[in-house]
């Protein structure tokens, strides 16, 4: 039986998309520059905030620090206030987390996101469940798919790695449970697809929250 379940949490317990793009829309218009339509975001979303910015910048200034150092500025003064103005989580992800409480499962949260957001949108979709640990982007902590945010949670609880499940939504999220060696679970009802997991090789493919029951053994 599995003992930790690590969630990323982004298009796999919450659909924060609509959120994300009005955020990231709102620096792009402060900095002078267009905004994309909302639909353009999920393929921009994964390795964290200043990636989805250099995405959603224009090519010819994507890459300088100095504008992607405004735009985040701008972008984490929007996010702070609106964050939950339009994300929810997945149909089915809160009964799936009351049955692991339930069941004395471990879970965790492991996101590119920054930390405090990241704290802030736990807290306010999942006041009652009892996280062991919770991990947003940290100062000099490396993006996913390095495996460092997985270590830090195995460091908050420890548990041996072949009892600890980690599902996500992207290849991001798959290539960071390999390089943990720890079992994965990919998720199609987030941003990206079937076939992004595959290539990633997923050790599992789900699309209903309550299928990752069956591999917790």
């Amino acid at each position: 039986m599995k003992k930790l379940v690590i969630f990323d949490l982004d298009g796999t317990l919450l659909n924060t998309i609509d959120d994300l793009g009005h955020a990231t829309n709102y620096a792009l218009e402060k900095m002078g520059y267009a905004p994309h339509p909302l639909n353009a975001y999920p393929a921009m979303v994964g390795n964290g905030v200043t990636k989805l910015l250099e995405r959603a910048l224009p090519a010819e200034v994507s890459t300088d620090p100095l504008q992607l150092q405004h735009t985040r500025s701008w972008f984490q003064q929007y996010y702070d206030l609106h964050s939950t103005d339009h994300s929810k989580p997945y149909d089915g992800i809160t009964e799936l987390l009351s049955t692991l409480a339930e069941r004395n499962i471990n879970m965790a949260v492991a996101s590119n996101k920054y930390h405090d957001a990241v704290l802030q949108l736990v807290g306010h979709y999942f006041p009652t469940i009892p996280w062991v640990s919770v991990w947003g982007q940290k100062e000099g902590m490396p993006v996913k798919p390095d495996p460092s945010i997985v270590f830090g949670i195995l460091n908050d609880c420890p548990t041996n790695k072949s009892d600890v499940l980690y599902v996500g939504d992207s290849g991001v999220d798959i290539k960071t449970a390999r390089r943990a060696c720890v079992e994965s679970v990919g998720v199609t009802w987030g941003f990206r697809s079937k076939q992004e997991l595959e290539e990633a090789y997923a050790d599992h493919i789900v699309s209903e929250p309550h299928e990752i029951l069956d591999y917790i053994g």
